[in-house]
């Protein structure tokens, strides 16, 4: 579905990504880890079309991404949920999560996609009229999930989604995250906490200065006290 070959990015004259090879099939949850500042984000970001000098090759669905707009990706299915929400000041949930069907690709109608949607978040239903940035920093997490999901996806990529949120809520999370695989969404998640994201993936990569270090299955890396030691520990 998504292969990336030989991926250079920059900010400036900072070389952050540094041929990245990696790939996902169609189905899966496959996880990024590492470090702070390893470059994780810069993968989703440069898969999105959202940093400032790209090269390389981006394939998604069959189609060269490469010197597509960030629109335009968005357009083919690729969902993106950025680390800081970007929930729209002004806008109620109900408003944040409307902009979601502009996608065209989407194959159900709009008031379909919606109801699923609130199946799937029930507390966003009770918030519907309220401002999205009013809600608890959980809340807003979920109704960027939700905006995302009602664009109706083919794959979903995810930037720490439990950064900064109540351990409760997170256990919720990451249920709804496999509830999501479950109907066939396809993810791609960048998450600090290792054991959860291993415990949600099939495979798993691991990012360091640039690199993609190490992949393998996610068992195989859950079950690597060493590799984790030497990767992701703070």
């Amino acid at each position: 579905m998504l292969s990336l070959k030989k991926v250079n990015a920059w900010y400036g004259r900072a070389h952050v990504l540094q041929g990245v090879d990696l790939d996902v099939r169609e189905g899966e949850v496959v996880s990024i880890i590492g470090r702070n500042g390893a470059g994780k984000t810069s993968i989703l970001r440069a898969i999105m079309g959202l940093m400032p000098r790209c090269e390389g090759q981006i394939d998604f669905c069959g189609v060269d991404m490469l010197t597509r707009q960030t629109h335009e990706r968005f357009r083919h299915g690729l969902g993106y949920v950025p680390e800081e929400r970007r929930i729209v000041p002004g806008l109620t949930v109900a408003e944040n999560i409307e902009l979601g069907l502009i996608a065209p690709s989407a194959s159900k109608p709009d008031k379909a996609r919606v109801d699923e949607i609130l199946e799937m978040f029930p507390r966003l239903r009770e918030r519907w009229r309220q401002p999205g940035t009013t809600m608890s920093g959980g809340e807003q997490q979920m109704l960027a999930i939700a905006r995302a999901l009602v664009s109706g996806p083919k794959l979903l990529m995810l930037d720490e989604p439990s950064e900064g949120i109540m351990p409760r809520l997170v256990d919720e999370m990451f249920e709804l995250f496999r509830t999501i695989s479950a109907r066939g969404v396809t993810i791609l998640l960048v998450e600090q906490n290792v054991g959860r994201a291993l415990s949600i993936s099939q495979r798993a990569y691991i990012v360091d200065q640039g690199h993609v270090v190490f992949d393998d299955s996610a068992a195989n890396l859950l079950a690597n006290r060493e590799i984790q030691d030497r990767y992701c520990s703070v």
